[in-house]
């Protein structure tokens, strides 16, 4: 790593250091970081470089940085625990992420063992396989994989996962760009069909933050993730008084995500966007720590 690299990383952490240390926290859970295969991080990253159609903005990737200077960075940070969210785009790439994810998780016991899907009939069994392989974590990207949630060949996906209480991830916010299948109405039949689904909308579901706000209200195994939300990067979000309240109240249900390391600012800004919420202290120890050690066990 640069000597400058190196001294802006020093300097960014002890600002998140700092953050948490005021808190009285024992360090940070980040529920959405991505480790992957080599390949298909260079893949996306270029994509992102590219401004691609499903990011529809300038990208720039704040953190370049080889595997093991990404972990580092991690664990100067402070963090407890992360996780390795990796994600198919089409057919036949599920089964061996997860093997990538689950022998990641073996040599990086910091990482929660992750695990992904995606819509074909293999996913019955190793959805399956993959929670019985001690896999805590699911991520579904429903926005990049453009399937429908309620494709009937997920039905036993979504069923496995309810039954062993494990929880999925999923980006099913219509933001940076919607496609076909993104929004709240498109995971509400998945919701009636599997009630308990223990169901953390990434990206607090932005920018339909409100109607995925009506959809926990209906089902208690809905939280989110603050990844990304309300941040500068993507404006700041007007809430009205009645969504402040519930923010509030879903204290239990909010988990920090960061999307590190493709975030087009840094860490402590993500932070930031947390503490402007002006939520209080009890708020943001349950976001950035409690509920995920509570969740996961950490």
């Amino acid at each position: 790593m640069p000597e400058t690299d190196r001294a802006a990383t020093a300097e960014e952490t002890s600002d998140v250091r700092r953050f948490w240390q005021a808190l009285g926290l024992p360090g940070l859970i980040d529920v959405h970081t991505h480790f992957m295969p080599h390949r298909l991080l260079d893949r996306i990253r270029a994509y992102f470089d590219a401004a691609g159609p499903l990011i529809g903005r300038e990208w720039p990737i704040r953190y370049r940085q080889d595997e093991e200077q990404r972990l580092e960075i991690l664990r100067g940070f402070g963090l407890l625990a992360f996780t390795s969210l990796a994600y198919p785009h089409k057919p036949g790439m599920a089964e061996s992420l997860n093997a990538w994810t689950a022998d990641f998780a073996a040599r990086t016991p910091d990482c929660l063992h992750s695990a992904t899907f995606f819509p074909e009939p293999e996913a019955a069994a190793y959805v399956p396989a993959a929670i019985e392989a001690g896999a805590r974590v699911f991520k579904a990207h429903i926005q990049v994989g453009d399937y429908d949630p309620a494709d009937p060949l997920l039905d036993p996906v979504w069923g496995a996962l309810a039954e062993a209480g494990v929880p999925v991830i999923a980006h099913c916010g219509s933001g940076p760009v919607a496609t076909r299948f993104t929004g709240p109405a498109a995971m509400a039949p998945v919701l009636a069909a599997h009630p308990t689904l223990r169901l953390i909308v990434a990206h607090f579901g932005m920018p339909e933050y409100v109607e995925f706000l009506d959809l926990a209200e209906r089902y208690d195994g809905v939280l989110f993730d603050t990844t990304m939300a309300f941040t500068d990067f993507f404006g700041r979000v007007e809430l009205s008084d009645r969504d402040r309240k519930r923010i509030a109240e879903f204290e239990d249900r909010i988990l920090f995500g960061s999307d590190f390391p493709n975030i087009p600012y840094s860490y402590t800004q993500a932070l930031e966007a947390l503490s402007r919420l002006d939520f209080g202290d009890d708020w943001l120890r349950a976001v950035c720590h409690g509920n995920a050690a509570r969740i996961f066990g950490v």
